[in-house]
């Protein structure tokens, strides 16, 4: 499947993690608005969970039905094909970025339209659709409420569920005032920063839109093999209108959202209403096969999309990533999301899971990608959220070593050795000599008892690299005397002590 490696474009001018974040948590705004969206839609979560007394095996089934379909994942791409073409559709592939645009734009060109409305999709913001369309002459209307907020404010999402969540309700409203009106319908006179005005002025801004447009563009959140039925869930209804209402759909879909069955379905569209909007179930819950006469679209397009998901699965520890839903229960609970905010992570997948998912999609060769693993504490309460659990902390592990050690990697379905990246020498170093350490125990006994008799005069900062951990962390104190030599004293030797 995977021809070459484009990878997804990334944020303009971005910056490593560290440098973007250091800037982010200087916002107060910013950190007051995602401290309170975060908090409130994780205790809302944590209670939608509690009230399924088999989450545990919930959960457990979801992980086996994701690890189930992309080890036959071959087998299953075939099977949606053939199902979508016998129900009418036309499939594309797609093996990169630039192939997924080139698709749509001569999809939307063949059809003499220069104007689209697209449900939000985070596929179509990782190849940077919006923006090769509009190259290409092409005006494309986002349609979800958060993503409307973003197009218009010439933002970037920040978010997986709610993209403008670095926004609040102020903000919003001067967005509306000052840019609906180069858009389309202008927001109404005294539009005041109440949910209710905010909604309805979008309500009036898109219903215009939404009866002009003759394609529309979508994702989807799964594909059932089986049938080749697609399926968004949203909570506004602006999906099932772009879903509906065009005469032509064409829906762009990462090739790990296939689930094989109905039945395994019923899974997930238990879990992620829980784990996203911690709802029982999502108010809008769309499914699409093909065309039907008299009945929605009259053309329907699949464009399945690789851009470096074969290379990911390929990675037997990586490939985890490929499991998620993209629910954002782990941006939720994550402490650094909370202070640094989306943008920090230039990818249009924040958070813990953009930290694993970003550097595999795109590589580790770029200052952001590089960074990436390490915008972590490793606390392990993203782990503890997934619904499809999704070992984060070992992913962020395991891409951790591969930038700072190098080694064999999987890049346009070749092997490849990358060289480790710059600026780890003194980690490499370091790891080499507690490797050699713990594998000589004289010496390590040695090194625990000199340790221990100069621990007075042990420094509060540790120097040259070690000045940035210590800047924001104190230094852990050496005990007076070493575990072994205080198990020896009290022990006497016994029960295997050498």
């Amino acid at each position: 499947m995977s021809k070459a490696f484009v990878g997804m474009p990334r944020f303009p001018a971005s910056p490593a993690f560290p440098e973007a974040a250091h800037e982010a948590v200087r916002d107060t705004t910013l950190r007051g608005n995602l401290r309170h969206a975060t908090h409130t839609i994780r205790a809302r979560r944590a209670r939608a969970v509690a009230e399924v007394s088999d989450w545990a095996a919930l959960r457990e089934a979801g992980r086996r039905i994701k690890d189930h379909t992309l080890r036959h994942l071959d087998r299953y791409l075939v099977q949606v094909e053939e199902a979508v073409t016998a129900a009418g559709g036309t499939v594309h592939w797609a093996v990169d970025a630039d192939e997924a645009n080139r698709i749509v734009a001569d999809l939307v060109k063949a059809t003499g339209e220069s104007e689209v409305v697209k449900v939000k999709s985070m596929a179509t913001q990782e190849i940077g659709l919006n923006e090769a369309l509009e190259a290409e002459g092409i005006h494309a209307y986002e349609t979800d409420l958060a993503e409307l907020i973003v197009q218009l404010g010439k933002d970037r999402p920040s978010h997986i569920l709610v993209p403008a969540i670095h926004r609040n309700r102020g903000e919003i409203r001067d967005i509306f005032r000052s840019e609906m009106k180069h858009w389309g319908r202008p927001a109404p006179e005294g539009l005041t920063d109440t949910p209710a005005e905010l909604a309805e002025a979008a309500r009036l801004h898109l219903r215009e839109k939404f009866l002009r447009a003759r394609v529309g563009i979508s994702g989807a959140n799964f594909v059932v093999a089986e049938t080749g039925t697609l399926v968004v869930v949203e909570s506004e209804g602006n999906g099932r209108m772009c879903l509906t209402l065009p005469e032509t759909l064409i829906s762009v879909v990462g090739i790990e959202k296939i689930v094989p069955t109905w039945r395994d379905l019923e899974v997930f569209l238990q879990a992620l209403p829980r784990s996203s909007t911690a709802e029982r179930m999502n108010p809008y819950t769309s499914t699409w096969t093909g065309t039907t006469d008299g009945d929605g679209p009259r053309a329907f397009h699949l464009v399945l999309l690789d851009n470096g998901r074969t290379d990911t699965l390929a990675d037997e520890v990586g490939r985890q990533a490929l499991r998620c839903i993209r629910c954002s229960a782990c941006l939720n609970v994550c402490p650094v999301y909370e202070r640094a905010g989306g943008h920090a992570y230039g990818s249009v997948y924040p958070g813990p899971i953009g930290a694993i998912l970003s550097p595999q999609l795109r590589g580790t060769a770029s200052d952001i990608d590089a960074s990436l693993p390490y915008a972590s504490t490793l606390c392990g309460a993203c782990y503890e959220v997934c619904p499809v659990a999704i070992d984060i902390p070992e992913v962020l592990v395991h891409l951790r070593e591969r930038v700072a050690q190098g080694g064999e990697v999987t890049r346009n379905g070749n092997k490849v050795v990358l060289r480790p990246a710059k600026g780890h020498a003194a980690e490499r170093a370091a790891m080499r000599a507690a490797r050699w350490a713990f594998s000589h125990p004289g010496v390590l006994r040695g090194g625990q008892r000199l340790a221990s008799r100069t621990r007075r005069f042990h420094p509060r900062a540790l120097p040259g690299p070690g000045r940035a951990w210590t800047g924001t962390r104190d230094l852990p104190p050496v005990p007076a005397e070493p575990f072994r030599d205080w198990w020896q004293r009290t022990h006497g030797g016994k029960e295997g002590v050498k």
